[in-house]
């Protein structure tokens, strides 16, 4: 069965194929990562591991949840995490790792019917905030609204996610678009 096509830009002609969850998996693999999906009701859980049975070691972790929203629903990607592991890991950058667990909870989300991913971009330590601030943003979020707890309506993100950051979104089909040749298969 063909990909789903969208179009490239408004001005476009050809329609731009979306990496199915196969294409993700696939390219998974071909990085020496297990990627894995599981869900319980609209919650699901990434979880990337290196190695087989016994000896596999879990890399990383990313989880949320699909939630009705008017217009369409919404993916709240509530966490990723990597664990020291990763660490050992000589040939692959942190955040490529985080790439592969974004890109099946990005691709689980368009397949459950959301039109657009959130997040928080966590303020644990400014620096490491910063970072992942850029790159949220080098992977297709926007920044919506710094969450620093001086308002009502921060305190109900601080409820929802947990902490203070950067609430982000990003159009689920965008996403899939920008990151479609890193995960189809090449000719």
């Amino acid at each position: 069965m063909a990909a789903p096509t969208s179009p490239a830009s408004p001005a476009a002609g050809p329609k731009v194929p979306l990496p199915t969850m196969a294409d993700i998996m696939a390219a998974s693999r071909a990085q020496g990562l297990h990627v894995r999906l599981r869900t319980v009701g609209p919650l699901f859980r990434v979880t990337a591991t290196r190695g087989e049975g016994e000896d596999a070691v879990e890399l990383g972790r990313a989880e949320g949840g699909v939630r009705p929203w008017p217009g369409g629903a919404v993916l709240h990607l509530d966490s990723m995490r990597m664990t020291r592991a990763t660490l050992s890991v000589s040939d692959r950058p942190l955040f490529g790792l985080g790439m592969f667990l974004g890109a099946v909870a990005v691709r689980h989300g368009f397949d459950a019917g959301c039109k657009r991913a959130e997040l928080l971009a966590i303020k644990d330590t400014p620096l490491y905030h910063d970072k992942l601030v850029r790159f949220y943003t080098r992977m297709g979020f926007k920044v919506v609204h710094e969450v620093d707890g001086s308002s009502i309506t921060d305190l109900a993100h601080m409820l929802v996610w947990g902490g203070r950051g950067t609430r982000m979104n990003a159009n689920i089909e965008d996403l899939l678009i920008k990151w479609g040749k890193r995960f189809r298969p090449q000719d």
